[in-house]
């Protein structure tokens, strides 16, 4: 067996491990990159990249999109084999950035392997073994499936297997109503199928619910059933394929489709690593981890969503960074995760920075709730995509806890937030940069610039304009 003594060896090479990999081995430190299976991970292979490529074709085929201007395109005629080789034309274009060759060109030593620790500074990757200085672990995550009897015996669907659909579902059935859940219920409703989302809690649980409210319009205006409150309490086959048992307030009931998408949370993937005998602790939400990422072995690290928590590629990218400063460099970063944002996609996109209202009000805090509506923005009305609004959570002295966003372009309006709570910036900043017009962006100018609004034409400030005329 060939023993590798590398300065650090990341096991997983989705988002989180290749950043790490790149950064680590242009740094100039030796380093070793593990993968069981695919090279890019879940973002790549069944998560960002996919769903995403999805809902652009879906968008595309969204009913009155040209009609609102008059313009009359009759019903799409959808290819459904053809929006599948488009996913997967996506993924494929991707992939050279996080192949094992190009990762082989950066000095990576690659091994395609399942990797598992026989102690706390060594492990076993197929035939080689592996004594690192530092190692990482970077596993991600895999579909989790709730124990409901009769779903094991049933052909259901994942995030990771849906995208290889070759043929459109003639009625999707989702559990779970989170962002996966909507967003490809909607997308496959708009593709022309049926979709129908039952949901334990409420849709989008983890946001604001006035704006969750949007989005819930939206995808009933659409066609999509919503069914919240609602239990599966078991799964059979049916005539059309599937068939739902539910219960909800107490009384019974049944939905058919002839497929089933399981979107009811994620699992770190962490079987299989032994990580007792590297003396790591673990639960089952993901490994144990302090604020620099550490594991409760101070060799070994653990990033992305290996740790639970708040599962993006994103977040993946930013524990990267923490790691490659800590773990090389000997600098005191640690996580903080105030300003993470997240981005349901939607149509209209729900976008999510800091604190809700609701959290913000917890234990009687005073906020300031500041909101301005596309309807009253110019360039929303241009493009008669008035749905949602800009939401703001401050203090009373302009500190910002939080923003939400319900719109279109959602994802890309609430970044100016995300800096200006990064940076410590107060509302202040938002109100007073000059924004382009017209821009849907000018509605965060607005909602910023409305926490000066009672003050600025108060009577008190009348007084004191009146008193200024007197001096020419």
């Amino acid at each position: 067996m060939t023993t590798l003594t590398p300065d650090i060896c990341v096991i997983g090479a989705g988002s989180a491990g290749l950043s790490v990999a790149a950064g680590a081995a242009q740094l100039g430190a030796e380093t070793v990159l593990i993968e069981a299976h695919k090279m890019g991970g879940d973002c790549l292979n069944y998560g960002c990249i996919p769903s995403k490529a999805l809902l652009a074709a879906a968008h595309a085929a969204a009913p009155g999109q040209a009609d609102r201007f008059g313009i009359r395109m009759g019903e799409p005629v959808i290819d459904f084999r053809t929006v599948h080789d488009h996913v997967h034309g996506v993924i494929a274009a991707i992939a050279p950035h996080d192949s094992a060759e190009r990762f082989r060109g950066l000095g990576v030593r690659v091994i395609v392997a399942q990797a598992r620790f026989t102690g706390p500074a060594e492990l076993v990757a197929g035939d080689v073994r592996i004594r690192a200085r530092r190692f990482v672990v970077a596993t991600g995550s895999r579909p989790l499936v709730p124990s409901i009897p009769g779903l094991d015996r049933l052909p259901y669907l994942t995030n990771e297997t849906v995208f290889d659909l070759v043929e459109r579902p003639r009625h999707l059935l989702v559990i779970g109503g989170g962002p996966i859940g909507c967003e490809l219920a909607q997308a496959f409703r708009r593709l022309g199928g049926a979709a129908s989302i039952v949901e334990m809690a409420t849709l989008l649980p983890k946001d604001d619910p006035e704006l969750v409210a949007v989005v819930r319009e939206r995808l009933q205006a659409e066609g999509v059933a919503v069914f919240e409150g609602t239990k599966v309490v078991a799964a059979e086959s049916a005539a059309e394929g599937v068939a739902l048992l539910t219960e909800a307030g107490g009384t019974g009931g049944r939905i058919e489709g002839s497929h089933l998408l399981v979107a009811a949370g994620r699992r770190a993937n962490i079987a299989g690593l032994d990580l007792d005998a590297a003396g790591i602790a673990w639960t089952a939400a993901g490994i144990t981890v302090d604020r620099h990422l550490r594991t409760t072995n101070r060799r070994v690290y653990a990033i992305g969503d290996a740790v639970g928590g708040l599962q993006f590629t994103h977040v993946a990218g930013y524990h990267a960074g923490i790691v490659i400063r800590h773990a090389l460099f000997r600098l005191p970063a640690r996580v903080d995760y105030r300003a993470v944002p997240w981005v349901t996609y939607t149509d209209p996109e729900l976008a999510q920075v800091g604190l809700t209202e609701a959290a913000a009000r917890a234990g009687g805090r005073a906020v300031r709730i500041l909101r301005w509506p596309f309807v009253e923005n110019d360039r929303a009305q241009t493009e008669r995509r008035t749905a949602g609004f800009v939401k703001a959570v401050t203090t009373p002295r302009g500190r910002i806890l939080g923003a939400s966003i319900v719109g279109a372009e959602a994802g890309e309006l609430i970044q100016p937030w995300v800096l200006a709570m990064a940076n410590g910036l107060k509302v202040s900043a938002l109100a007073t940069m000059v924004a382009p017009y017209p821009t849907l962006g000018e509605a965060s100018k607005r909602a910023a610039g409305s926490f000066y609004t009672p003050s600025l034409f108060s009577d008190r400030t009348r007084r004191l304009v009146r008193f200024l005329r007197w001096f020419g």
